[in-house]
C-alpha cells in the first residue's frame, strides 16, 4: 500500500508527531505500518516490525485469545479502546512483559481494509496504582496496630489520609489526561484520514481521465482535470501546512519577522486569490483608503490570518452573496472585519469555534480540518493581537481582527 511505503513522507509526518506508539495492521493482521514511538516503546529497529506478524508483539499466553478477538473486531468494525474489562500486555523484543493500553481505529483506503492502534506504555500508571494499595494496606495496619496508642497517632493517620487522597486525585488526574489525550489523538487520526481519502481520490480519478484524452481537441477536457489535480493537490499542502504549524505552535518553534510592507500589497494577494474560489454571483467588496498605509508587522501570518477568513466566509455563504473587507486604523491598531451572509454558527457551539479539530454541526457536510481558526488565534496572541466574532444562524458572521502595529503614510 503506497500511503505505507517508505519514501512516503505523508504518514510519517504525520505519525512522528505523536508521542504514543502507532501500529497498522491489515486484516490478516500482518505489520503494514509503525512509527518511531511504537518501535521504542516495543525495542525493535525502525522498520524493522513491518511484514511481521501482530502476535510478535503479544505474549504466547495470549495469542489464541486475541486472534479471536480481533476477528470478532473486524466483523464489527468500529472505534473503541481495546481490552475494555480487562488487562493488556504487549511483549518487547527482548521478551520482557509490560502492561499497555491500546485505542483501535478501523479504516479503509483505496479498497483495502486496516485497523490503527493507538499504544500506550501503562507501566507507570500500574505502579502508581500499585503504591496506592500499598498505602491503603500500610495504613489499615497501622491502625489495627496502635489502637491502643491511638491519643498518639492521631495526627500521623490525618497525614497519612492526606496522603492516600492526593494520590487519588493525582492518579484520577493523570488517567483522564490519558483519556482525553487518547481520544483527541484518536481524532486527529480519524481526521486525518478522512481529509486526505477525498483529495486523494480526485486526484487519482483525475490522472486516469487525462490519459485517455489524447486528442487536440480534447485540449479543454486535459486542462480541467490537471486544474483538478493542482486544486486537490494545493488543499493537502495547506493541510499539512496547518499541521506544522500546531507542532511548531505547541513546540515554541515559531519564529515571526517583522518588516515593513504596503498593506494592499496583502490585501492585494489575498482577494485576487480569493476571487477564483467565489461561488457562482458571489462577489467581495473591497476596503476603501487602504493604499496609503505602510504597515510593520509580520507579513506572512497577517496574509495567513485574512485568507483563512475570507476563505471561510466564502465557503460558508451561497451563492450570489456578498462578502465585506473593512479595515480601519486607529490609535495604533489596525481593525479588519470579514462580513458574510452565510450559515452562521449555532449559539449553542459559538464558545466552541476556536477550539483545535472543532467544527460546527451545520458545517460538517464541507471539507475542513477545525484547525484554520485555532491557528490564526494562536498567532495573533502571540503578536499581542485579538480576533473576536459575532454570529447569528442562517444570518451570516463577522470576525473582527485587531493587531498593534506601526503604521506610516506614504509620502
Amino acid at each position: 500500500m503506497k500511503v505505507f511505503e517508505k519514501d512516503n513522507n505523508i504518514f510519517k509526518l504525520l505519525s512522528e508527531a505523536i508521542s504514543e506508539g502507532i501500529i497498522v495492521v491489515n486484516e490478516n493482521q500482518i505489520i503494514v505500518a509503525t512509527n518511531g514511538s511504537a518501535n521504542q516503546i516495543f525495542g525493535y529497529e525502525t522498520d524493522e516490525l513491518i511484514g511481521k506478524d501482530l502476535n510478535t508483539l503479544i505474549p504466547q499466553k495470549y495469542h489464541h485469545g486475541h486472534k479471536k478477538h480481533f476477528d470478532s473486531f473486524v466483523a464489527h468494525s468500529a472505534k473503541r479502546h481495546m481490552g475494555a474489562g480487562r488487562d493488556l500486555f504487549g511483549v518487547r523484543k527482548d521478551g520482557t512483559v509490560f502492561p499497555v493500553e491500546a485505542g483501535l481505529n478501523p479504516f479503509a483506503i483505496y479498497g483495502n481494509h486496516y485497523v490503527m492502534a493507538l499504544v500506550i506504555d501503562i507501566t507507570q500508571r500500574k505502579q502508581q496504582e500499585q503504591q496506592i494499595q500499598d498505602l491503603n494496606a500500610k495504613l489499615e495496619q497501622k491502625i489495627e496496630e496502635r489502637t491502643e496508642e491511638l491519643h498518639h497517632t492521631i495526627q500521623e493517620l490525618k497525614e497519612e489520609v492526606t496522603l492516600r487522597m492526593e494520590a487519588e486525585t493525582k492518579t484520577k488526574e493523570s488517567l483522564k489526561k490519558e483519556r482525553d489525550l487518547g481520544e483527541l489523538k484518536t481524532k486527529f487520526l480519524s481526521l486525518v484520514s478522512h481529509e486526505f481519502k477525498t483529495p486523494l481520490s480526485g486526484i487519482l480519478t483525475s490522472a486516469t481521465l487525462v490519459g485517455k484524452y489524447t486528442k487536440t481537441e480534447q485540449q479543454e477536457k486535459r486542462e480541467k482535470h490537471l486544474s483538478t489535480i493542482k486544486n486537490k493537490v494545493k488543499y493537502l499542502d495547506n493541510i499539512l501546512n496547518d499541521f506544522l504549524s500546531i507542532e511548531r505552535l505547541e513546540t515554541g518553534k515559531v519564529t515571526y519577522k517583522y518588516n515593513q510592507f504596503p498593506l494592499s500589497k496583502v490585501v492585494n494577494e489575498v482577494v485576487y486569490n480569493a476571487n477564483m474560489l467565489l461561488k457562482d454571483g458571489q462577489r467581495i467588496n473591497y476596503p476603501n483608503d487602504i493604499d496609503d498605509h505602510v504597515i510593520e508587522f509580520d507579513e506572512k501570518i497577517l496574509e495567513l490570518v485574512l485568507t483563512n477568513l475570507i476563505n471561510n466566509a466564502i465557503k460558508y455563504s451561497g451563492e450570489h452573496t456578498t462578502i465585506d473587507l473593512q479595515v480601519c486604523f486607529e490609535n495604533d491598531i489596525f481593525t479588519f472585519k470579514i462580513i458574510d451572509q452565510g450559515i452562521g454558527i449555532p449559539k449553542k457551539e459559538q464558545d466552541f469555534i476556536f477550539k483545535r479539530y472543532f467544527r460546527a454541526e451545520n458545517a460538517l457536510l464541507d471539507q475542513g480540518t477545525g484547525i484554520g481558526l485555532n491557528i490564526v488565534k494562536s498567532h495573533l496572541e502571540n503578536l499581542g493581537g485579538s480576533i473576536i466574532f459575532t454570529s447569528k444562524e442562517n444570518h451570516g458572521s463577522t470576525f473582527t481582527v485587531t493587531i498593534p502595529v506601526n503604521n506610516t503614510h506614504k509620502s
